[in-house]
């Protein structure tokens, strides 16, 4: 008994010891907002054992300057082009072919400033807003491909449609075409063991976006690459919010019905997700010199949508995706529709969405009537009552499990990607957006808006005052954690 005291003593004096220590690194090396520097001494001062857990494996930021330093060097080639499409923008040098563009010209240049997000203006948009048409047409392009595949996925599963795909695309790579497969670490791991063996004996190549150190386990919850990409011989590609797995076709018994919203382009735009891709990929890879198609086709199309692709993540100077959704709620002057499956706005989107409602806007927010990260939802619905006092609408879609993340800003700007309206994608994750100037991709957004909200509850404040004690609590709670989530 007398040594069982000894050692219960002793792991609590070095638990407290540890905790200090991580308290004096958090405040001194470690330049986070106020608030969450605030809340992680609080979590380590009132739960020395579990406090000191879970900064071990959600908080610890210490080896991020150097963990991305080598990316950093390494992402510099695309974006001299791109700076030099801003200077002439910046000495009116620059043609639109859409006057509308004029209007957003302030966007623009903000993402080619802080994402050196080139912009197109000759491009095709197509929609997909189920994981049946997404997957129909996916699996097409791939069957059709001639020269490259280029896949990025945050989670790739070896299920029903995953095997179909990893088949596939193993096929394809013993006729000759050059495969590469890109997925996380953390989005992987239900991957079996060996599922890629034929694909690599084909010639095909696969990497992972930090690996486990221990297969199918991993201590590292931040830096997730969270982006699902496909580009296909230059000329067209896929971006938006579908995962490889069968629930995203519907068949969980969980969720059900899988809402989501992906698009395929083609014109130059293709271009910017492409050196995503071989960003990323030559930082999985650990190869400096890899190799990757970066040319694509000359352009016979007649495309007119305007398209940048934006990316942004812990390696980024500035949270880009943010910034954009930011600047399109502020420049919004008749409506703002968003969908997003995780609902934390930073400081900044909360004011911009209180503004936006007060001012008379039509803003309307949607999301998931059911979660699949129980903090997260009801961190989310902590803010809600204050909004809905502003005039913004809240609304919950019933029909399955809503995860698509798009942003509407009146007639003209949307944004379709990877990018949750929470703060783990806009500091922690890798992430990629499409951000369109067009007028009839926007309408058919707002249609498909439109349509998913007859299958939504609105959160009337009436409704949300009769909220019970214990969903209050759980609320408070979760937007305690919330900088963390």
């Amino acid at each position: 008994m007398e040594y069982i005291v000894t050692a219960y003593t002793w792991f609590f004096q070095n638990i407290l010891w540890l905790n200090i220590i991580f308290a004096i690194l958090l405040v001194f090396f470690e330049r986070r907002n106020p608030t969450t520097t605030w809340l992680w001494l609080m979590v380590l001062t009132f739960l020395p054992g579990i406090g000191f857990l879970l900064y071990l494996f959600t908080g610890q930021d210490m080896s991020k300057k150097k963990m991305f330093q080598q990316k950093q060097q390494m992402d510099m080639d695309f974006r001299e082009r791109a700076l030099e499409q801003g200077e002439k923008m910046q000495e009116e040098e620059y043609e639109f072919s859409n006057p509308r563009f004029h209007q957003y010209e302030d966007i623009i240049k903000m993402h080619i400033l802080t994402s050196e997000a080139y912009f197109s203006q000759d491009n095709e948009v197509e929609m997909y807003f189920s994981g049946e048409d997404k997957f129909k047409a996916l699996l097409e392009s791939v069957s059709n491909a001639k020269e490259y595949i280029y896949i990025e996925y945050y989670i790739i599963k070896s299920d029903g449609i995953g095997t179909k795909i990893i088949d596939k695309l193993t096929e394809k790579a013993k006729e000759g075409v050059e495969v590469k497969v890109l997925y996380d670490g953390m989005g992987g791991r239900k991957l079996k063991r060996g599922c890629f063996d034929e694909l690599k004996a084909a010639g095909g190549e696969v990497a992972v976006f930090f690996p486990p150190f221990v297969p199918f386990f991993t201590l590292r919850i931040n830096y997730r690459n969270h982006r699902k990409i496909c580009i296909i011989d230059g000329k067209e590609a896929y971006v938006g919010g579908f995962n490889i797995g069968d629930e995203y076709l519907g068949l969980s018994k969980k969720f059900g019905f899988w809402r989501d919203t992906h698009i395929k382009i083609k014109g130059t735009a293709v271009e910017g997700l492409l050196w995503r891709f071989f960003k990323d990929w030559r930082f999985a890879a650990h190869k400096n010199n890899t190799h990757c198609q970066l040319e694509i086709p000359e352009n016979s199309l007649n495309g007119s949508s305007g398209i940048q692709i934006v990316s942004s993540g812990p390696d980024s100077k500035w949270a880009s995706v943010k910034d954009g959704y930011f600047k399109m709620i502020t420049n919004a002057r008749k409506r703002i529709y968003i969908q997003t499956p995780y609902f934390i706005p930073d400081d900044s989107i909360f004011e911009a969405l209180r503004v936006a409602g007060l001012s008379g806007l039509d803003v309307k927010v949607m999301i998931p009537c059911k979660p699949d990260h129980p903090f997260v939802y009801w961190a989310g619905l902590s803010y809600i009552g204050e909004l809905l006092e502003a005039g913004v609408k809240f609304y919950t879609y019933e029909n399955g499990f809503l995860h698509s993340k798009t942003f509407i800003m009146d007639d003209f700007v949307t944004s379709v990607g990877t990018a949750n309206l929470d703060i783990r994608s806009f500091k922690l994750n890798f992430e990629v957006n499409a951000f369109i100037y067009d007028e009839e991709v926007n309408q058919k957004m707002v249609d498909q808006f439109h349509l998913d909200l007859e299958q939504c509850e609105e959160i009337t404040m009436e409704k949300y005052s009769k909220r019970s004690n214990i969903v209050k609590l759980k609320e408070s709670i979760s937007r305690l954690l919330s900088p963390i989530l």
